[in-house]
C-alpha cells in the first residue's frame, strides 16, 4: 500500500515588524482504517511561546499557537508521513433498506447527523434541490449509490474548475449560476445538493495526491484540497471529490471534517499593525507518493 508524504509551508510577510496573536492550525491528518499517520512535525518562526495540541467538537487535530515579541515575517512548515489504504467505488456496503433512495435514517443516527443534514445557504426558489432533483429517476426507484455518484460526476463534467485568490467559499446558488468555483466551492455545492435530497453530508479539508504534479519540485499551492463526505448506512461517511471526480479515498489524505467549510479552516491567526503592514502571502505544497520506500 503507498506511503505518502505531505510538505506544506505558509509563510506571511509584513512591511514591519508586527506581533502575533494566537493562530490555530490544521494540518495532522485524521488516522483512520484507511490512513495511518507514520510521523509529523511542525516548524513555526518565530519560535512560538507555545504550542498546544486540542480535538474540536468534530474531533480533528488543532495546533494552537501563541507567540511573544514581533517578526516581519511569520512562517510555518509542516512534514507529515501517511500509510494510505485507497478504497474504490462502489465497493462500499450499503444496509439493505438504504440501497434506494428515498430512504430514512435510524432515528438514532438521525438524531445525531441532524446538523448535517438540514441545508446551511438560503435558496429561495429551491434551484440546488431542482438541480439535484433531475437526477433521480421518476419511475420513484433510483440506486442510492448510483444517485450520489452520477451527481458527483454530474459537477465534474459540467462545471469548470477555476481558481480563486480571495478567501472563502461562494454561496452554493452563485457556483450553480456561474458553473465554475474552487474545489471548496463544489464541495459545498455537492454538500447541500445531497442535503435537498435528505442526506447527511459534511465537508473536508486535506490534500489531494495528483502523479502529473510528483516531482523534486515543490508547487505553490497545488494539492490543497476539499471535499465532502456522505453519510450511508451501512457504509457510514464516504468520500465524493466533485473536483476531480473520484468516489472513494484514492489519492485524498484527510486533514479535517466539519459541518461547513468555515469550521475546517487550514490556519487562521491574528497580527496587531495597520492593515497596510500585510504584504503577502505564500503557500507551497508538495504531495509525494512512496512504494516499498521510494518515491514514485
Amino acid at each position: 500500500m503507498p506511503i505518502f508524504s505531505v510538505k506544506h509551508t505558509t509563510v506571511y510577510r509584513y512591511r514591519q515588524p508586527v506581533s502575533f496573536g494566537e493562530h490555530r492550525l490544521m494540518f495532522r491528518p485524521r488516522d483512520s482504517f484507511d490512513q495511518r499517520l507514520l510521523d509529523h512535525a511542525l516548524s513555526v518562526d518565530p519560535e512560538p511561546q507555545e504550542v498546544r495540541w486540542i480535538h474540536d467538537v468534530f474531533g480533528n487535530c488543532v495546533a494552537v499557537i501563541d507567540f511573544k515579541g514581533s517578526a516581519n515575517e511569520l512562517l510555518f512548515a509542516t512534514d507529515i508521513r501517511l500509510d494510505h489504504t485507497p478504497q474504490h467505488a462502489p465497493d462500499f456496503r450499503i444496509d439493505e433498506a438504504a440501497l434506494n433512495y428515498p430512504f430514512s435514517y435510524d432515528p438514532d443516527e438521525a438524531a445525531d447527523l441532524a446538523q448535517t443534514m438540514e441545508r446551511h445557504h438560503l435558496d429561495d426558489g429551491d434551484e440546488v434541490g431542482k438541480w439535484a432533483r433531475q437526477f433521480v429517476s421518476a419511475a420513484g426507484h433510483t440506486e442510492t449509490g448510483k444517485l450520489l455518484m452520477t451527481l458527483c460526476y454530474a459537477i465534474h463534467e459540467s462545471f469548470v474548475y477555476s481558481r480563486r485568490i480571495e478567501t472563502g467559499t461562494q454561496p452554493p446558488l452563485m457556483t450553480l449560476h456561474l458553473r465554475k468555483g474552487t474545489c471548496r466551492d463544489f464541495a459545498l455545492f455537492m454538500m447541500e445538493a445531497v442535503r435537498s435530497l435528505g442526506f447527511a453530508a459534511r465537508f473536508v479539508t486535506g490534500y489531494v495526491y495528483v502523479p502529473s504534479r510528483d516531482s523534486d519540485a515543490i508547487r505553490g499551492g497545488g494539492s490543497t484540497h476539499a471535499w465532502c463526505q456522505v453519510y450511508l448506512p451501512g457504509a457510514g461517511w464516504i468520500e465524493f471529490d466533485p473536483t476531480n471526480g473520484i468516489v472513494g479515498n484514492r489519492d485524498l489524505i484527510r486533514v479535517a471534517v466539519a459541518r461547513h467549510p468555515r469550521q475546517a479552516i487550514p490556519l487562521s491567526g491574528s497580527y496587531s499593525g495597520s492593515a497596510s503592514s500585510f504584504v503577502g502571502m505564500t503557500v507551497e505544497v508538495k504531495v509525494a507518493k512512496e512504494i516499498d520506500g521510494n518515491k514514485n
